[in-house]
């Protein structure tokens, strides 16, 4: 029997609805596995167990993203697992650049999907930049946040490389403008990394180490004391920048009198007493 033109009309148009009601259910799955996947690594105390089995999700989320290139949210992920590995657990430096760069190419396509004005002024003057920036409101937090994260980090593995040092200014604008919209992102992430920046040079080079200090206090603040990655960083840039050997200290063995677990906090609290550790050794020969 012949089928009808109204029938057949019907028909693709179910086949279209279907379709893509069936995209849009992968794509959330897609995008709850790889928040539970990050969850699980960030909550895990075993930094061998880490180091040992996150490249294989790495290679899983790059096989996620080659299947849905247009996902945001897996691109941010992405960017963050590259990233974290990146910074906690490679030491070639040749490699951990390879790597940030991953999580710098990731996070940027994720920010030129979602925000192409940002996107586009990337590359131009630092006021075209701070003008595009200024439309960033509370809906834009993870997409700016992660794709300032991935920028630290690669900018922290080229710290010899006068390109992307030149990038400072930007990350910085960046940072500060994700923790207008919202300091309590990543428990003051924002907050952590402008420590960081305003700690990396002394006043009488320009640097701002008081403004570092007092964003890493608001750091230490926002996350509750509960994110020791925070006094380790403290110590490592601002106490040595400042020669404060009681605070380099005191800081330093809060840490490991500190229990690390805390939600999505404990693989990175494990890591920061290990580095606790290093730097207290090491602060004897420093001071």
């Amino acid at each position: 029997m012949p089928i009808s033109l109204s029938r057949l009309r019907f028909a693709l148009l179910l086949c279209v609805c279907l379709t893509a009601a069936c995209g849009s259910v992968m794509r959330k799955a897609t995008r709850q596995f790889s928040d539970n996947l990050t969850t699980a690594i960030l909550n895990e105390d075993d930094t061998g167990l880490v180091r040992d089995g996150v490249p294989s999700y790495l290679l899983l989320i790059d096989g996620l993203i080659e299947g849905d290139p247009q996902n945001p949210d897996i691109l941010l992920a992405g960017a963050k697992l590259y990233g974290a590995y990146a910074g906690g657990f490679v030491d070639d430096n040749e490699r951990a650049q390879r790597l940030a760069g991953r999580a710098y190419s990731y996070a940027r396509r994720a920010l030129c999907l979602r925000e192409k004005p940002l996107c586009d002024a990337l590359d131009g003057s630092f006021d075209a930049f701070a003008s595009a920036l200024k439309q960033a409101d509370a809906k834009d937090i993870a997409t700016i946040y992660g794709f300032a994260s991935a920028w630290a980090g690669k900018i922290q593995v080229n710290s010899g490389d006068w390109n992307a040092i030149a990038d400072l200014p930007k990350l910085q604008a960046l940072l500060q403008r994700a923790n207008e919209i919202d300091e309590h992102y990543d428990n003051g992430g924002a907050a952590l990394y402008l420590g960081v920046i305003n700690s990396i040079r002394p006043a009488s080079l320009g640097g701002k180490p008081e403004e570092g200090k007092a964003y890493f206090d608001k750091a230490l603040e926002l996350s509750g004391g509960r994110n020791q990655m925070v006094r380790v960083l403290y110590a490592q840039f601002y106490a040595r920048l400042v020669f404060d050997q009681t605070l380099h200290d005191k800081l330093l063995n809060e840490v490991l009198a500190a229990d690390p677990v805390a939600p999505k906090l404990t693989l990175i609290n494990t890591l920061a007493k290990r580095k606790a550790k290093a730097l207290l050794e090491s602060g004897k020969d420093y001071f």
